[in-house]
């Protein structure tokens, strides 16, 4: 039986003062939505972008963040944090949506374990009694530089003694919407194997959002590690390109990758990056891809070790098909944000 995990009232019990970062990527967006809606005052930090003299330019932010206040600086700087982001002010509550962009291992090490170490520190010096952090569902099998970061973060988290919530949600939409043009323009969709390698219970922006929000109110969600998927059963890549054809009034057309030649590609890039670091980096993002071309994103059973869609919670009401079915009639775009490996 799948569990469905039911959202407070839209109105939050207890206004919190909440501090946001990683505001920026799509998800980021959705949480501060979701934060002002249920009646939060919200800060978001964001990178400085600057206008002609120097200064932080809010302008091209300003309409992505209706209702929250925006603040300038970068999270990696503990000064520039304290000075630029917290101003020594007290809040409630710290919600991180930071992750590297693209899971290479020194910027997932600087990212989503240092950045968010440092968040944590200042956080604590601002009063702060819960921090809610966006992890990632795959961590349960832990093979690449991001996740072993990420583990790290976590493990701080866990040991600080303030309330935490550790929310490691499945896959998002944007990373299961990138073949849609491609379809569009009668090319092939493109799976791993036989398409059934893999399976997952995608989650939208809006539901994360939600989920991420409602933790500051939840109390079941305190002090916990929370994986979670969306709504409806887990569905494989296969499954995803026959429902793409069928929105689209076309027969199916795959073409199967083998998953050797990610191993190729993988050997041969590591071979190089010895003596060229940027081809290294290359092959971590090729062992990246090949970790998600084999491995479902739901919860994995540690006696087994077979991931188990009954055992991975549901949340949220929008559902991966209907997305897609948005995006043909050009009613909703794939926003891929800053983080477009993930």
């Amino acid at each position: 039986m799948v569990e469905l995990v039911s959202s407070p009232p839209a109105i939050s019990r207890k206004p919190q003062r909440v501090m946001v970062l990683g505001a920026s990527g799509t998800i980021g967006q959705a949480t501060v939505a979701a934060l002002v809606q249920r009646g939060h005052d919200v800060v978001c930090i964001l990178r400085p972008h600057h206008a002609a003299g120097g200064r932080p330019e809010a302008k091209p932010h300003t309409s992505r963040f209706p209702g929250a206040t925006l603040r300038f600086c970068d999270v990696t700087n503990a000064s520039a944090l304290a000075n630029d982001g917290f101003y020594g002010e007290k809040f409630d509550a710290v919600i991180s949506c930071l992750a590297s962009r693209t899971g290479a291992p020194k910027e997932a090490w600087a990212i989503d374990d240092q950045a968010n170490t440092v968040a944590l520190a200042q956080a604590r010096k601002a009063g702060i009694t819960h921090m809610v952090v966006l992890s990632a569902i795959c961590v349960q099998k832990p093979l690449l530089a991001f996740q072993h970061a990420k583990l790290a973060f976590e493990k701080k988290l866990i040991e600080s003694g303030i309330t935490y919530s550790i929310v490691r949600p499945t896959a998002f939409f944007k990373s299961l919407s990138g073949q849609i043009e491609r379809v569009k323009k009668g090319k092939p969709f493109l799976v791993f194997g036989d398409g059934t390698l893999t399976s997952c219970k995608p989650i939208s922006d809006a539901d994360l959002g939600a989920y991420l929000a409602d933790c500051l109110d939840d109390e079941s969600r305190a002090n916990r590690v929370l994986p979670i998927g969306g709504p409806g059963p887990a569905i494989t890549p296969k499954q995803q390109g026959e429902k793409l054809f069928a929105l689209l009034g076309r027969e199916p057309k795959f073409k199967h990758v083998p998953v050797a030649l990610l191993d190729t590609i993988i050997w041969t890039l590591a071979l190089t990056g010895r003596v060229a670091p940027r081809l290294a980096d290359k092959a971590e993002l090729a062992r990246i891809g090949r970790y998600y071309a084999t491995e479902s994103m739901l919860v994995l059973d540690p006696a087994t070790g077979r991931y188990d869609a009954d055992a991975t919670p549901s949340t949220g009401s929008e559902l991966l098909f209907d997305f897609y079915a948005r995006v043909i009639k050009g009613e909703a775009v794939v926003e891929r944000g800053d983080h477009a490996v993930f």
